[in-house]
């Protein structure tokens, strides 16, 4: 009989429970009815300091069963090899389930194949009809192994390498990998690949032969260790810049413009003027800025009251740092402007012009506007914009028992940024409202804990969280990870969150600039997203890299929160 998608599960489960193995069963993509592409890694792999062979062995491109059944006995053989201690290994033993599922390999039964097509051209994560080769290919590229081995069966024994494979060529006796839209051709393809080329092997053999031959294989590794990939080579040198400079390379293009009045764009001036003000001398950047914000600066209510929504007045939070800077009263009046805007509304509704179903953006939004307002303001009403603020992050109704947010009331998917705008909200509100000018503030504390606590087990090994935070395979999503890292940082800084919680933000600042690059592109953030109708629309927002305006200004921010903790910041 041939093997089940049923018995394919079994076998995994089997794999991650064999003793003297310590593989984690994770996810690294979704096909379109929703069935989980499955991993199987090892958790040294992550690790900055490990020190072994990191392999990445993918099997199953085409969904047939004997492809399949190959893959699982790779497992199995590296499981049993005696100096297996020298790899790490990450696996996908079927990175088609929907055609073994299905029995329509090569197709994966929504109209595509996953073994051609490599690089894929757009549609992460979204494509209509294949989007197991986007979450193949970006998972491959940014785990960043030394070398990849795709297994497949055959009757014969055969070898291939890309032109990245080096010496391994000669040393198996292989032939060029084809064709040229293969996985394992396209990932050695310089130019073709983000963020470099990876070495890469298929082994197409029969269950005679392939523990013989992987094993040889492994053994050449060991002998004569490859090193980095090129891709490795280029996220380690990501990640070992420090937080000044990662924001200088996204203040590039983030933060220079206010077209349009949107948050997005005031939270990248906010963020240039945080790490100006780390610099010792800020004040070169003051003049470019206020040349750009004049416009709002000079009328407020105007330029406000024609774009009145919550996310256009979050737009201010720039001119906490510009008042910092000059002392120029017009910016608090700026800040005052952006607090008068929000109205009581009636019973069980939020402020005007938060959104009616209580979305979790609004907890930001609100919290960023009125915190500022209300600590700069000389308005004697400023204590009601601040309890008309407490009062709707304390009934918001949200925030479910196990810590995690809703996209809003009516909405039951955990999306990664909700939660992330979330977490930044209480965040902003600690920072702001001074402990007697808070009503019931010990219960916000406690809700903002609870959050943290329960985000950091969903934190993924790569140190990144995902669009759907507690669905495995969702695409791994920067702003996300940006939002909630910052979050933690404000609260260690603060003193409400333990030491604990370093280890995190650290791990979420190390994924944030592995997907940042020199120019300040970014590599995944989720486009602009409302209140969706159910998991697969969540699942199917388009994923943006390149300039992204939204997460580059998280990003900016969490730059900024890194480079004060890590100065020993409290304040």
């Amino acid at each position: 009989m041939p093997l089940s998608i049923e018995q394919f599960e079994t076998a995994v489960r089997e794999l991650a429970c064999e003793p003297d193995v310590d593989w984690r069963r994770a996810a690294c993509g979704v096909t379109r009815p929703g069935r989980e592409i499955v991993t199987l890694e090892d958790p040294d792999f992550n690790d900055k300091e490990c020190n072994r062979i990191r392999v990445a062995l993918v099997g199953g491109l085409s969904g047939t069963p004997e492809d399949v059944e190959i893959a699982l006995l790779a497992v199995r053989a590296i499981a049993c090899k005696s100096d297996r201690s020298r790899i790490a290994v990450i696996s996908v033993p079927c990175a088609n389930p929907g055609g073994l599922a299905l029995g329509s390999g090569p197709a994966n039964g929504a109209g595509g194949r996953v073994d051609r097509g490599y690089p894929p051209a757009g549609g992460f994560f979204n494509h209509a009809t294949s989007p197991e080769s986007r979450y193949l290919w970006r998972w491959t590229c940014y785990q960043a192994p030394d070398v990849v081995i795709e297994v497949r069966s055959g009757h014969g024994t055969d070898w291939e390498t890309n032109l990245a494979a080096g010496t391994l060529r000669n040393r198996l006796a292989a032939k060029p990998a084809t064709p040229h839209d293969s996985f394992i051709a396209a990932l050695g393809d310089d130019g073709q690949v983000d963020p470099g080329p990876i070495p890469g092997v298929r082994l197409t053999a029969g269950a005679d032969s392939l523990n013989r031959e992987l094993w040889r294989l492994l053994d050449l590794l060991s002998d004569e260790p490859p090193g980095p990939s090129r891709s490795r080579q280029v996220i380690e040198s990501r990640a070992a810049r420090d937080p000044t400079e990662v924001g200088r390379d996204l203040a590039r293009t983030n933060g220079r413009t206010l077209d349009p009045i949107n948050y997005t764009q005031g939270v990248a001036i906010s963020g240039r003027l945080r790490l100006a003000m780390l610099e010792p001398t800020p004040m070169g950047i003051v003049g470019d800025v206020a040349s750009l914000v004049e416009p709002l600066t000079a009328d407020p209510a105007s330029v406000l009251g024609a774009n009145a929504g919550a996310p256009a007045l979050a737009t201010v939070v720039w001119a906490e740092e510009m008042l910092a800077l000059t002392r120029d009263a017009r910016y608090g009046n700026v800040l005052a402007s952006a607090m008068r805007a929000f109205e009581a509304r009636g019973d069980d509704e939020p402020p005007f012009p938060l959104d009616p179903n209580f979305i979790a953006e609004d907890h930001f939004f609100a919290s960023a506007v009125i915190g500022r307002g209300a600590r700069v303001s000389r308005d004697s009403n400023s204590a009601n914009y601040v309890k008309l603020l407490t009062d709707f992050l304390l009934n918001a109704e949200i925030q479910d028992p196990n810590g995690l947010f809703r996209h809003s009331r009516h909405g039951p998917v955990y999306w990664g940024r909700g939660n992330g705008f979330a977490a930044m909200g209480l965040a902003e509100y600690l920072t702001y409202i001074p402990e007697d000018g808070r009503r019931d503030g010990g219960e916000l504390v406690s809700r903002f804990r609870r959050h943290m606590e329960a985000l950091r087990p969903l934190q993924q090994p790569s140190g990144m969280y995902l669009q759907v935070l507690d669905f495995p395979g969702s695409y791994q999503e920067l702003t996300a990870t940006c939002m909630i890292g910052y979050a933690m940082a404000r609260g260690i800084r603060l003193g409400v969150l333990d030491d604990r919680f370093r280890q995190s933000v650290g791990s979420a600042w190390r994924a944030a600039t592995e997907r940042i690059d020199a120019a300040g592109n970014i590599v995944d953030g989720c486009a602009s997203t409302g209140v969706m109708d159910g998991l697969r629309s969540y699942l199917d927002r388009p994923a943006n890299s390149g300039y992204d305006d939204r997460t580059g200004a998280m990003a900016l921010w969490f730059a900024a929160e890194i480079a004060r903790l890590n100065s020993g910041d409290d304040g």
